[in-house]
């Protein structure tokens, strides 16, 4: 161990799945390192739709995983697990994890941590690698966006919205967002969508139909499932990509299959958490050969939106299913 480390800590947890209420603070053991990972001193972590999910019930850790909530951290390394040969105790770094975020102390694999460079603060390197992660992988990799296709994201301002805002402008994508009201249209537009649908207002299809001039769009990101697939399918334009990655409206959708064949249509989706570490390692080198220099240089920042304290993460969760936030809710826990 490369220094003395205290046996206890604080973290969050919840004792029968709840409201935002549930959420409460408990003393634990600080977890020690195994074979590949390092044990980071949390500084913030990321509060994200998935935390809720866990909480709720519906979404428990894969086997192995902390329970304690909490996909995405900040803070220094301190202490490396056995094979970690790089020299990271007293770097400052961000990670995705599978869980055990919401806590003073977390196991990262030493693979997926990125280093956080001048510029960005700690708050804001813990509201990155659910978010990029996600959007890198699935707007990218599995939907094969290029330079020039326009793609529609559902959730506009929310922490995966606008990050694929930004990544989608980054690498030449028109990008068409829908959003509740006019007050975070009038954000997304200003956070550099090109176009911003009020779901709540207009049609969303017949919107995308205008903007495209019935030509339709490359991709689309979900994150409704349920009855707005179909509806999604009447935005794409031929040889369109659709990917989910949540189910917010519904595991069930009904599809007209002569049409997806008809227009040579592809439907994927993708979960990150249960992935393994040998998958997220390669994701996050590519992330870190291609995306990473745009945050070192100050052109990609997560937008933020709330800190709340370790000890308030239930007002957090609760600020997040009010669905007023735009951009990343994070907790200080350092």
């Amino acid at each position: 161990m490369a220094e003395t480390l205290q046996d206890v800590m604080m973290a969050v947890g919840f004792d029968a799945p709840g409201g935002p209420e549930v959420l409460g603070l408990r003393q634990l053991l600080v977890p020690r390192p195994g074979p590949g990972q390092v044990l980071v001193r949390v500084s913030h972590a990321g509060v994200n739709r998935p935390d809720v999910i866990q909480r709720q019930g519906f979404y428990p850790p894969p086997p192995g995983a902390s329970p304690i909530p909490g996909l995405e951290i900040s803070g220094e390394v301190v202490a490396l697990g056995a094979g970690v040969t790089a020299p990271l105790v007293g770097q400052q770094v961000c990670a995705l994890v599978a869980g055990g975020g919401y806590a003073q102390y977390c196991l990262a694999e030493a693979a997926v941590c990125l280093p956080v460079p001048a510029g960005l603060s700690l708050a804001e390197a813990a509201a990155l690698p659910e978010t990029l992660f996600t959007v890198w992988h699935n707007v990218f990799e599995r939907g094969y966006a290029r330079e020039g296709e326009t793609i529609l994201v559902h959730g506009g301002t929310s922490g995966i919205g606008t990050m694929a805002i930004a990544l989608g402008k980054a690498f030449g994508l028109t990008v068409i967002v829908t959003c509740g009201g006019a007050a975070k249209c009038a954000r997304a537009l200003e956070l550099g969508a090109d176009h911003a649908i009020d779901y709540k207002a207009t049609d969303f299809v017949e919107e995308v139909a205008r903007i495209t001039g019935g030509q339709g769009v490359h991709l689309v990101l979900d994150m409704v499932a349920g009855d707005y697939v179909a509806r999604n399918l009447k935005c794409l334009a031929e040889d369109g990509r659709h990917v989910t990655i949540a189910v917010q409206g519904g595991l069930q959708a009904t599809l007209n299959m002569a049409e997806v064949m008809r227009r040579r249509l592809t439907l994927t989706g993708s979960t990150l958490r249960p992935r393994s570490n040998e998958f997220k390692a390669l994701l996050a080198q590519e992330i870190a050969q291609v995306a990473w220099p745009l945050v070192e240089s100050g052109a990609l920042r997560p937008v933020m939106d709330r800190a709340f304290p370790l000890a308030e993460a239930a007002a957090a969760h609760a600020r997040m299913e009010a669905g007023d936030h735009v951009g990343k809710i994070v907790l200080e826990v350092g």
